[in-house]
């Protein structure tokens, strides 16, 4: 026996209820198109626009009372506006479906979304910059399987995050792009017998484009898909900075310390300062990828043209933008508080054998081929090891005993000469460094001058 509760099984508007601007203002320029063509009167375009715009205020003002018994934000709107104007409201859905409202709405809340994000990183970025620049001079290894491999700056390190929030700017432009394709105008799925205009409601709606199928039109959800995966590869950045920092601040480490409003103490252990910020920033991007994978899923086996199954695409589409969103605005009040240990970095680096590949490649200019003098250093750096000494320490009498290539200059290679000399085109050294700094100063001016996707 059917229960009274099984009737809201499919029901969506305890969360479609969120595209209630978007769903309005859709209506609104529809009507107003209807009225261009002749299709509704002048007079009964703007009674429509009218009732509609006294039904967003009371949305936004909370006052409006949603029922799960007109199932979605669509029904819901339709349902006030014949309160409001009586029967004419029946004139709204000329020449319109459902299927190609809710993807004009959805295509209308990610060309916003992807705004608010790209603002989030590039401030973002901003800041990363803004660290980088003050950090040329300081010393860190750089590694690789964690374990210490070659000397770098940290502004160097720093700028390698810059890159990846950089190009994840440029998916976000490629989403907006995806997103920016007007639906309206195809009705269920084969188009309309009204003489519509598209290309109106378009321009009047901000769409650079109109869909050219119907039937892919009021289906496609790819949008969504790249909406889902640029968040994802976005979060994958977000949660390896998050680990950095996580590994930096331990005491093992020591690399740096958060502000205190990014740590938490411990319930019983009263020394702890834990990165939970940091952590819950790396948690997170397990949220967004499950949302990829569940609109994969949901698009996987559907058949053209639209499927109730869609009604599954908005709860991870609000999840994942929320959860970028504001994890973009912690972490970037986070890293705002982070104070770098210098002394402990290069602590880091004079007690460990950073300077091997230097050296090996001290013998190559010798005229050694780099495979022999990687084996030769290999054997060294094992000396140095086994006697608890590092390899810049030894005297030049035990350099020779490896190899009589070995003369005084050897000596010479240090941390600062290990760095400028990596000056190959984005390599550590310090002037390469300033030049990119320069160089995305300027991108950063001039993306900030245009906007988003200007």
């Amino acid at each position: 026996m059917e229960r009274q509760s099984d009737k809201l099984y499919t029901s969506s508007i305890k969360f479609d209820k969120r595209l209630y601007k978007q769903d309005i203002k859709g209506s609104k320029v529809h009507a107003e198109m209807l009225g261009n063509q002749g299709i509704l009167t002048v007079e009964e375009s703007k009674l429509i626009c009218d009732g509609l715009e006294q039904i967003r205020l009371e949305i936004q003002e909370g006052v409006f009372q949603f029922s799960q018994e007109f199932e979605d934000i669509h029904m819901n709107v339709e349902k006030a506006l014949f309160e409001k104007i009586g029967s004419l409201a029946g004139k709204l859905h000329t020449g319109r479906s459902r299927n190609d409202q809710i993807a004009l709405d959805l295509r209308m809340f990610v060309k916003e979304s992807v705004q608010e994000i790209w603002d989030g990183l590039l401030e973002l970025r901003r800041l990363i910059l803004a660290k980088a620049d003050k950090n040329i001079g300081v010393y860190l290894p750089g590694y690789t399987h964690l374990q210490r491999g070659q000397p770098v700056s940290l502004a160097h390190h720093l700028l390698a995050y810059y890159e990846m929030f950089k190009r994840d700017c440029i998916r976000f432009v490629a989403v907006y792009e995806s997103a920016d394709v007007m639906p309206l105008g195809s009705g269920a799925l084969a188009g309309t017998t009204y003489s519509l205009d598209r290309e109106w409601v378009a321009n009047k709606l901000g769409f650079k484009n109109l869909t050219t199928n119907s039937m892919d039109a009021v289906s496609d959800r790819d949008f969504l898909l790249d909406f889902h995966s640029a968040s994802a590869i976005c979060s994958v950045h977000i949660s390896r900075l998050c680990e950095e920092i996580v590994i930096w601040t331990s005491e093992e480490f020591d690399f740096a310390k958060l502000g205190g409003d990014y740590t938490t103490g411990s319930s019983m252990m009263p020394q702890k300062r834990n990165p939970d910020f940091a952590e819950i920033g790396r948690a997170k991007s397990g949220r967004v990828f499950g949302n990829l994978v569940a609109m994969l899923t949901i698009l996987k086996g559907l058949p053209l043209t639209y499927n109730r199954d869609l009604q599954e695409d908005k709860e991870p589409l609000f999840d994942t933008f929320d959860t970028i969103s504001k994890t973009v605005r912690v972490i970037t009040s986070m890293l705002n508080t982070i104070v770098f240990n210098e002394d402990k970095m290069r602590l880091a680096i004079d007690n460990s054998n950073v300077l091997a590949t230097d050296i090996a490649d001290y013998l190559v200019r010798k005229g050694m081929p780099f495979r022999e003098a990687h084996g030769i250093v290999k054997n060294l750096t094992d000396y140095v090891l086994e006697t608890k000494q590092n390899i810049h320490e030894l005297p030049l009498e035990k350099y020779k005993s490896f190899s009589e290539l070995f003369e005084s200059d050897v000596t010479s290679i240090t941390i600062e000469n290990s760095i400028n000399s990596r000056n190959v085109f984005g390599g550590t050294a310090l002037k390469n460094i300033k030049s990119s700094i320069k160089i995305a100063e300027g991108h950063l001016r001039e993306e900030t001058r245009k906007g988003f996707n200007d």
